[in-house]
């Protein structure tokens, strides 16, 4: 791997500015200029590995995931803010709370939550001001915020504490992409006190979920919910999950599972007001959706091409756009050396928009994903992840989102006078403003 195009820490700080606005130009560049895998030093003895390439990303997260941790770009960095939960630990400690968390996300069990999700997005959908101009994308943010509180907690009485929740973890999020894309101030946001704002933050944050989680155990009830789930999950020795582990749980489910959902729908959404023929489709498939009737789950499966359009989004718009790995052992990949300690930066972004792999990468095809093609294009998509650390709500995700653009579209037509979105890569990949038009059908 030290034999690969390096990029100088000068470089680097040369374009800092469009680094910290949007690092994926960037990025594209020197894929186009140096190939599929290049280095960049970030400091004078530390570098991170950058790649598309689909078989050393499936070499790390499936065949010999082993011998690869998350980075401390989220076992420390991430972690300092929503704790040591499932997406931000590894080892032994990440294996264990996987094994205790993974049944809440089981096909049988996310079918009970159906009816709860319809509730929250019904709810929220009635926001929708018909025949005028709306930023959909903070509604989408506020509609996949509460389909995760009410699928945890099934209380309508908790929505001030669920806003300051939500305000807390987007404030927190900007200062940990600050401290990750421009380290040579980390030493500024210590001294200045900035960290320790968003940390006595996070705390609040913390103290609100712990509070929540007492009066549901006070109240001796059973919720049948996701966090009776949990408060139900056992170790070994039959013992239950320590509070502070259910807590750094709870928070992880908020952060990551309400956020990259609103990504996802905010551009599908988009796509679908840019391409009329789709939403057609949709809409012919949603109106025999009868939500209020029957076995929500199997008339929801019956929405192939409303899931297609969501996967194509998330090609497109992957909300986890960059995966990060550090080898704990020496490894090796075709010729190459991977020593022990080496971050390597897997662009999930760049390998979605790849040509040697995709025909007319840049446009919305949801075609892609029907069972004929579908085949043809595992071995590139990673919207979830892959291998045993893949998204453990991706279920949950993709219900919801076809519950969603189902609704929406069965009731409106949607328009956009937008030609193309600018996007906002933070901890996930947001777009930055999504205006649309609905009109009543």
């Amino acid at each position: 791997m030290k034999r690969l195009p390096t990029i100088s820490q000068y470089e680097i700080f040369k374009n800092r500015k469009r680094i910290l606005n949007n690092p994926l130009p960037f990025h594209n560049e020197n894929f186009e200029k140096y190939g599929d895998s290049f280095r960049v030093r970030t400091g004078v003895t530390k570098t991170a590995v950058i790649t598309r390439n689909p078989k050393l990303i499936k070499h790390i997260l499936q065949k010999q995931n082993r011998k690869y941790h998350k980075s401390p770009l989220q076992t420390v960095d991430l972690a300092k803010y929503i704790g040591h939960g499932i997406l931000t630990s590894n080892g032994k400690h990440w294996r264990t709370h996987r094994r205790m968390v993974q049944p809440a996300f089981h096909k049988k069990k996310l079918q009970g939550l159906l009816g709860t999700m319809l509730n929250a997005i019904h709810k929220e959908l009635n926001r929708i001001k018909p025949n005028k101009e709306q930023d959909v994308f903070p509604l989408m943010g506020d509609l996949a915020f509460q389909v995760v509180a009410k699928s945890l907690f099934s209380r309508s009485d908790i929505q001030e504490d669920m806003e300051k929740l939500q305000a807390i973890t987007q404030t927190n999020q900007k200062m940990l992409i600050r401290e990750m894309r421009q380290p040579y101030l980390k030493w500024w946001f210590s001294v200045t006190g900035m960290i320790r704002k968003h940390l006595d933050l996070s705390q609040e944050g913390q103290s609100l979920l712990d509070r929540i989680i007492e009066e549901r155990i006070l109240s001796g009830k059973e919720k049948d919910d996701l966090l009776d789930m949990l408060l139900k999950a056992r170790y070994e020795d039959g013992s239950p999950m320590v509070r502070q582990q259910l807590i750094d749980e709870v928070l992880i489910l908020f952060t990551a599972g309400h956020e990259t959902t609103s990504n996802a729908l905010s551009f599908t959404l988009f796509f679908l007001a840019k391409n009329p023929k789709a939403q057609q489709i949709v809409f012919e498939e949603a109106s025999q959706f009868d939500s209020e009737n029957g076995d929500i789950m199997k008339h929801m499966l019956q929405l192939t091409y409303t899931k297609q359009c969501i996967e194509e989004s998330m090609r497109l718009y992957p909300p986890a756009y960059m995966i990060d790995r550090v080898s704990i052992e020496d490894d090796e990949f075709e010729d190459k050396i991977i020593p022990k300690n080496t971050l390597i930066l897997m662009s999930v972004f760049e390998l979605h928009r790849y040509r040697n792999f995709w025909n007319s990468p840049g446009k919305f095809i949801p075609e892609r994903f029907n069972s004929e093609n579908k085949k043809d294009v595992h071995e590139y998509y990673f919207p979830f992840g892959a291998g045993p650390r893949m998204c453990v709500g991706n279920n949950f995700a993709m219900y919801e989102m076809i519950l969603t653009v189902a609704e929406i579209i069965k009731k409106y037509k949607v328009h956009t006078s937008l030609d193309d979105l600018e996007i906002n890569p933070l901890i996930s990949l947001k777009p930055k403003v999504v205006p649309l038009r609905f009109t009543n059908r």
